[in-house]
């Protein structure tokens, strides 16, 4: 993997449309001010939308096995069994 390239701060200044361009295809940048680093311009990672089916599928191959009757228990021990009546006084 190559080492990110380094852009003055001028640079980005001047040049900020192209090296926006840039950061949003993929590339990272470090920042630097007087010879020194001073930052990183690294791209957003993307969060997916949707999960294709097949790698939907082997991770549920994996998933550990859930029991129906814990899964019913444990929601009737947490959830209020006798709703409150909001028009009893």
């Amino acid at each position: 993997m190559s080492a990110q390239p380094e852009i003055t701060q001028r640079d980005l200044r001047n040049r900020s449309k192209e090296i926006m361009d840039a950061v949003q295809s993929g590339q990272s940048f470090t920042v630097t001010r007087d010879g020194h680093q001073i930052g990183e311009l690294i791209p957003l990672r993307r969060r997916r939308r949707f999960v294709p089916r097949a790698e939907f599928a082997a991770m549920s191959r994996t998933a550990s096995d859930v029991s129906l009757d814990a899964f019913r228990a444990d929601q009737d021990a947490t959830a209020e069994q006798e709703p409150d009546d909001p028009y009893a006084r």
